[in-house]
């Protein structure tokens, strides 16, 4: 039981970081979030992506607590969380060519973020089928 309270609050935590980059971003000039390419990526990037940004950081943070009260919805919430993340980076990498700009090194926090996001589910989806949550 220790190991669930542990991830979860490890997902807690993960999540909240997320949502105050998102806050902290959207309140920002994209000047001041990073290199030229970064504060391009920023300063073209679609309001869709935006908003699936929004999207995973709001439900991954959603889904921490969901899992903290051990409720059956947390799976959604990071498979939710997930598919934002999936939105926004796959915008990042494809719409705005982030590895041609910056190469590969680029994607590492990306896949991180993905990786927590599957992680979250994936761990959730498991709890939920073991009768954990409820």
């Amino acid at each position: 039981m220790k190991t669930f309270w542990a991830i979860a609050l490890v997902l807690l935590v993960w999540n909240l970081a997320g949502l105050v980059a998102f806050i902290v971003q959207v309140r920002s000039d994209p000047g001041d979030l990073g290199d030229a390419v970064t504060a391009e990526a920023f300063a073209t990037m679609p309001a869709w992506t935006w908003c699936a940004y929004a999207v995973a950081t709001i439900a991954g943070t959603a889904g921490a607590l969901a899992l903290l009260k051990k409720r059956k919805v947390a799976w959604l919430l990071f498979a939710l969380s997930l598919t934002g993340v999936i939105l926004q980076f796959g915008w990042t990498i494809l719409g705005f060519g982030i590895l041609e700009r910056k190469g590969a090194g680029a994607i590492v926090f990306p896949f991180v973020i993905a990786l927590m996001a599957v992680l979250g589910t994936t761990y959730c989806r498991y709890l939920t089928k073991h009768d954990v949550l409820r």
